[in-house]
């Protein structure tokens, strides 16, 4: 069976290596001159924001940990030996059914394809939100904002919309407040 034209397809990789992977194909990619039939390695990914010691961070979360997705045209005999012998590669998702010897992998269908790559785009469109779940009564520090400094605690919490109702000291009078959870931080 011979795949035509370019399709995507997905790759096995060593879990916490995909990075290093997709950077040993790039390089491997334009070395061999193979970027018409591998026009595209990707990574499926989202930006997550945390905060580690008193500071936010935004860092990449793999969507698919050990998985690599890869459009090409794997009718290409050098191509696919040249990803499956890849440092790090355990071969392709879906690679030889039951009871045959056929080593061309499955490609995605479409409809998985423009699935994956939407919520790819979606992401990258979207302002990273952390990933802290706050409890009410719950003591914080407002970090961002016109009360940026003020210490107060958790009335109400809003994950569906990932804000929180606070309450701070002003001049000696409680005053709530609503806040994004990118504008507190718990208070340790």
């Amino acid at each position: 069976m011979s795949v035509n034209g370019i399709q995507w397809y997905v790759i096995r990789a060593v879990s916490g290596q995909e990075k290093k992977i997709k950077s040993y194909l790039d390089n491997e990619i334009i070395r061999q001159k193979l970027d018409e039939v591998i026009p595209q390695v990707l990574i499926p990914a989202e930006k997550v924001y945390e905060m580690r010691n008193g500071k936010k961070r935004v860092r990449e979360k793999s969507f698919f940990p050990g998985y690599i997705l890869i459009s090409a045209d794997l009718g290409n005999n050098r191509a696919l030996d040249m990803i499956l012998n890849m440092p790090g590669v355990l071969g392709f998702l879906g690679n030889a059914q039951v009871g045959t010897t056929s080593k061309v992998p499955v490609p995605l269908r479409q409809a998985e394809v423009n699935r994956i790559l939407g919520k790819v785009h979606e992401e990258a469109q979207e302002v990273a939100v952390p990933t802290v779940a706050y409890i009410k009564g719950e003591s914080v520090k407002v970090v961002d904002g016109p009360f940026g400094g003020f210490i107060g605690t958790v009335e109400e919490v809003f994950d569906d919309r990932k804000k929180v109702n606070v309450v701070v000291k002003i001049f000696g009078r409680n005053t709530p407040v609503e806040l994004s959870y990118a504008q507190v931080e718990k208070e340790i």
